[in-house]
């Protein structure tokens, strides 16, 4: 069998000859630690991206036999996005960074942490009107313009790309990127943003969600009419945290559970039957939204300090819901017994069936290289 039959087979329920060891992704710093202790080149650790060429090199390494998060990614963001630039500087070294999203970001050096905004451009219908909405339109190079790994190249869809996804001849798996439908609002808006909006200008509020779900929704469709074939559909959210969901459950539900089950109901028609989402934290009271509007897999199922794992919820909604992630990320940073405790642990959840075990983020730092290659020998050998 080849990985990517080897994928569908463990979500349909269907006979496998072995499973799939999967991750998806490490961090920068990870990286570098590696190349640091001789592990890696400075050209792997230097060119690293989701499903590219250093990828599938490092997996070889390590003994994964593909990441997860390699997908064709239709462009349905900010087009353009906003020049970034620095916008002031500070006598320690710090800097305030306008990024492509439109947030002022605070630049420390030497932090290796996810930079926290400290302003936004997107404050009212005025900055909606002239700042986000015109960079929020379809167009059909949004697809052609996409870039996925073509065997041993990375290509645009108008530069073969196109051609190797229509043949379906491929022996990994890749999915269709759907985007988001609320994430990236709540970064435009920052989390604070988004709840005073709601609030104070309701009717806004619903218009940006409206105008990013069409976006979202016309990249797909195209990326789909032009006959790619792909083996299941992605979005990304990240509108968790360890308490629980960044948005009301309720207003989430009703203003943009109906955008999941339009774009859903579009994949499955062309035979997409497999729908994940990756969304960290503690997401058990958002996962009625996804699953009853047609998203089924749930990803990466960080486990984190509330013990998430497929099995409560699959007591909850039955086979229908399937899981790819749930390994610890943390045990990467132990030893071999802690390693080896979540394997067995892994290999409970694995037995139900429909369900992939992968690291439940991007690899961090404090993994160490001996960890995660006993990982995946074991992982091959146990499941």
């Amino acid at each position: 069998m080849t990985h990517r039959e080897r994928l569908l087979a463990v979500l349909n329920y269907q006979p496998y000859d072995h499973l799939p060891v999967v991750h998806f992704g490490f961090l920068q710093e990870t990286l570098d630690k590696w190349e640091a202790e001789g592990h890696l080149t400075h050209e792997e650790a230097g060119t690293y991206g989701d499903g590219n060429l250093t990828d599938v090199a490092i997996c070889a390494k390590l003994g994964f036999d593909f990441n997860y998060h390699t997908l064709f990614g239709p462009d349905a963001g900010l087009r353009p996005a906003f020049e970034s630039k620095v916008v002031a500087e500070f006598p320690d070294g710090s800097k305030h960074i306008l990024s492509g999203e439109g947030l002022v970001l605070l630049h420390v050096p030497g932090a290796g942490s996810i930079q926290p905004d400290v302003d936004h451009l997107l404050k009212g219908r005025e900055a909606w009107e002239a700042l986000y909405k015109p960079k929020l339109q379809f167009s059909a190079d949004r697809v052609t313009q996409a870039v996925v790994r073509v065997n041993d190249r990375m290509l645009s869809y108008e530069d073969g790309a196109g051609d190797f996804l229509r043949s379906g001849e491929r022996d990994y798996p890749i999915g269709l990127r759907c985007g988001a439908l609320f994430g990236n609002i709540r970064t435009w808006l920052t989390l604070e943003g988004s709840a005073y909006l709601l609030m104070d200008d309701e009717p806004l509020f619903d218009e940006i969600i409206e105008v990013n779900a069409e976006l979202q929704y016309q990249c797909t469709k195209a990326a789909l009419e032009t006959g790619a074939k792909f083996d299941f559909a992605h979005f990304w959210e990240d509108i968790a945290f360890k308490n629980g969901p960044l948005i009301s459950p309720k207003v989430f539900d009703e203003k943009v559970g109906p955008h999941y089950r339009r774009i859903t109901e579009l994949v499955n028609s062309y035979g997409l039957n497999i729908v994940s989402l990756d969304c960290d934290g503690l997401i058990d009271t958002l996962i009625p939204t996804w699953f009853n509007n047609g998203v089924n897999t749930m990803f990466p199922i960080e486990v984190g300090t509330w013990g998430a794992n497929l099995a409560p919820w699959r007591e909850q909604y039955g086979n229908g819901l399937l899981g790819v992630g749930g390994t610890d990320k943390k045990v990467f940073a132990r030893d071999r017994d802690a390693v080896e405790a979540e394997i067995q642990r892994l290999k409970r959840l694995v037995d139900l069936g429909g369900y992939l075990p992968c690291p439940d983020h991007r690899i961090p730092n404090d993994a160490e290289w001996d960890n995660v290659r006993y990982y995946c020998d074991r992982m091959h050998e146990v499941c």
